[in-house]
Parts: structure tokens; C-alpha cells; sequence
């Protein structure tokens, strides 16, 4: 579920959007899925904390099974930053807003 702070990206603009040297947080996610719904208002909080230093988008693992399958994501949420189009680190599960910090940091 995209907001105005968090945009979705598909199969089709994934290698697009991780092409950017600007840290890129992907959230792989499904609706039924309710730790993904429970990590959901992190995102979108750190998607304001860093605008401008790091883009997040989610993906919908269930509309878009090439990226996922492509990574081996086979648990949600899985959260993967990305930069300069190179996976810099992931981390899986519905871990707290300061996991999810460090792992942006690594890269910026």
C-alpha cells in the first residue's frame, strides 16, 4: 500500500528505480500479510526522515513475483537497500524503526 510519502514500484521500473545513486530502500510486502502491516508506519516515517538522502518504495510481492523470486525473498517483510543499482544489505521481519535506521545508514 503506497502513500504520498512511500511510492510502489513494480517489476517493470525496479532496475530504474535501485539505478539511482541515492539509497534506495525496497519494503517487498503483501496486504494479507500482518507484520508487513505492522512495520508499515516505520517506513512511511523514515521515508520522511531521509527525504532527499534516501527514496523508499514498496513492492507488492504478490502483483510483481519476478523482483522477489529474482532476490529469494521467501519471508515478508523483507526490506532490501539498494545503491548505485547494488544490494548494499536486507533485513527480514517486522524489526524496529532503529534496525531499519542502521541499514539506511550503511549507505548514505
Amino acid at each position: 500500500m503506497a502513500s504520498d510519502k512511500v511510492q510502489s514500484v513494480s517489476d517493470a521500473d525496479f532496475d530504474s528505480v535501485i539505478a539511482s545513486d541515492i539509497p534506495c530502500l525496497i519494503d517487498f510486502w503483501a496486504p494479507w500479510c500482518g507484520p508487513c502491516k505492522a512495520i508499515g508506519p516505520v517506513v512511511e516515517a523514515l521515508a520522511d526522515e531521509y527525504k532527499g538522502r534516501a527514496t523508499i518504495y514498496k513492492m507488492n510481492v504478490d502483483d510483481n513475483p519476478s523482483t522477489p523470486g529474482k532476490f529469494g525473498i521467501r519471508a515478508i517483510p523483507t526490506l532490501i537497500l539498494f545503491k548505485s543499482g547494488e544490494k548494499v544489505d536486507q533485513i527480514t521481519g517486522a524489526v524496529g524503526k532503529a534496525q531499519l535506521i542502521d541499514l539506511i545508514e550503511k549507505a548514505l
